[in-house]
């Protein structure tokens, strides 16, 4: 594939999945504000949160046999057609008027299922659509498409759903993922060495538990795998506190409240809430455009460990800072430097991964990432009802700022992120 074609392709693959991804985003805030407004219980929003999280976690293990021995684009998109599937059915009974969060919760699940199918897919996928030298640049720019529909999306939804019932949104995140699903199947091309079927020697479940074992034998047997997921599980547990306890923070210390979208000007207690939010999805979307155009350095461990320092830094500040607007800046900081850690820490593995263990090792990252946070937030909620949150942002950003000379010295992470 000429280099022309074959960027005209990976951008197709990423306008695809970020389409879905906003029709996803439309009705997962929708159906969060949905049950929020309905019940306003703290115990449904930890459901929320639970079932959100839990169902990737656990099918994860088999996505990742899944994406090593079939065709990864017709995994993505038979997960993404399930999860239309179940969204227009409830989108139809909800239209009829009768309308059931229990529903809605089981809606979440099944979207938590498809995405923990398709992200080890993706992920695997990526390597066979662009070349390794510019997988850096290719994975900054899929995250800051990804950072913008994150800012977009809640906006969005919020504007919607003020003037149009829950069902609308639903109706609108079908009409996403079939124009998702008909960019990957009929206009990216796929090479040929990736669309094979693993051959097995064996069948049912035995062989998919073979085929994991196999999976976490060849993590076990590769020093930088090892390394980057404890590397990993660390820096979740780390972030947990910046991503999640600032608007807490920012209500104890700066005033509580939500953007008041008709005092806009004045900055007033109402607007810093939704400030902080989208100071941070803003500042990660020019984090992806900046890497995407840059591409790091040479050393992919180096763009690593510059991106820990500045986030490392940043976090302090949020613990320190008194002025408001001074926080905003460590917060689009904060944003930023997120997107300069994810792309060359995604290129890494991609380029030390054979082909047929990508989807394994990816689906076990997965796992590693959507249950660290939680448990963090396990250990900084109840600690931030007792101590200052400002302390734990400050102790948190210590030690991030120091795993960044981890990245800067250790020679496995030094060797593995050599450009090709």
């Amino acid at each position: 594939m000429t280099q022309r074609n074959w960027k005209i392709n990976i951008i197709l693959f990423i306008i695809g999945q970020g389409i879905t991804l906003f029709g996803s985003l439309l009705v997962y805030y929708a159906i969060m504000w949905h049950i929020t407004l309905e019940t306003q219980s703290g115990v449904m929003m930890a459901v929320i949160t639970a079932v959100g999280t839990i169902p990737m976690f656990f099918i994860s293990p088999f996505s990742g046999v899944w994406a090593d021995r079939y065709h990864k684009k017709y995994i993505i998109n038979i997960a993404d057609a399930v999860i239309a599937l179940v969204t227009l059915v409830m989108a139809v009974v909800f239209s009829m008027g009768l309308e059931f969060n229990m529903m809605l919760i089981l809606c979440l699940a099944v979207r938590s299922l498809g995405q923990g199918v398709q992200m080890p897919a993706v992920n695997a996928l990526i390597p066979e659509l662009a070349p390794p030298e510019h997988l850096t640049r290719v994975n900054g720019i899929s995250g800051g498409i990804q950072s913008l529909v994150m800012f977009a999306a809640p906006v969005a939804g919020a504007a919607l759903l003020a003037v149009a019932p829950i069902h609308i949104l639903m109706f609108i995140d079908v009409v996403t993922a079939i124009i998702g699903i008909g960019i990957l199947q009929f206009f990216v091309k796929v090479p040929a060495r990736a669309t094979k079927v693993k051959e097995t020697d064996e069948g049912g479940a035995r062989q998919y538990f073979k085929e994991m074992a196999e999976g976490i034998r060849y993590i076990r047997e590769k020093k930088i795998l090892i390394k980057f997921l404890a590397l990993s599980a660390v820096f979740n547990i780390l972030v947990a506190p910046v991503a999640t306890m600032t608007p807490l923070q920012v209500a104890r210390d700066f005033g509580d409240g939500i953007w008041n979208f008709r005092d806009i000007i004045s900055f007033g207690p109402e607007q810093r809430l939704a400030a902080v939010e989208v100071v941070y999805f803003v500042g990660m979307m020019f984090g992806g455009v900046l890497i995407g155009m840059w591409g790091g350095f040479k050393n992919k461990s180096h763009t690593m460990a510059l991106s820990t320092f500045l986030l490392g830094l940043g976090t302090i500040g949020l613990g320190m800072i008194t002025d408001f607007s001074v926080y905003l800046l460590c917060m689009g900081l904060s944003g930023l430097v997120m997107n300069l850690f994810n792309p060359p820490m995604t290129a890494t593995l991609q380029t030390n991964v054979a082909g047929d263990y990508m989807g394994r090792v990816f689906s076990v990252l997965t796992m590693v990432s959507s249950l660290m946070m939680p448990l963090g937030m396990v250990l900084w909620g109840p600690l931030g009802d007792r101590i200052s949150i400002d302390w734990i942002l400050i102790g948190t950003g210590g030690a991030i700022f120091v795993m960044g000379f981890v990245f800067l010295f250790d020679r496995t992470l030094l060797a593995a992120g050599k450009a090709l």
